[in-house]
């Protein structure tokens, strides 16, 4: 299984409840419509940052779900909401 973890903070345009809007929907609409998803969820600290963590089957499915994010609508409204100079995205593989 791998563990993908992203931490990020929010556009200055954005709102916390534009945001929260975007997550589900992406969520929704994309997440839990690509093979591989095992769990996704998303929380934040009091100071503004954010961290979504999902579990994936396989290393294929990371790699195909960000293929697909590239061209989906719901990602790229959740994409624009992000400071993406402050993205970090780390991949981690459980011990079996």
């Amino acid at each position: 299984m791998i563990v993908e973890v992203f931490t990020l903070r929010l556009a200055p345009e954005a709102s916390r409840a534009e945001f929260l809007a975007a997550d589900a929907r992406v969520q929704t609409e994309f997440y839990y419509q690509r093979a591989g998803l095992v769990r996704r969820t998303t929380a934040s600290t009091p100071d503004g940052e954010w961290v979504v963590v999902v579990l994936w089957g396989t290393e294929a499915d990371v790699l195909a779900a960000a293929e697909a994010a590239t061209h989906d609508p719901a990602a790229e409204a959740f994409g624009s909401l992000i400071d993406h100079g402050s993205v970090s995205v780390k991949r981690y593989d459980t011990l079996d």
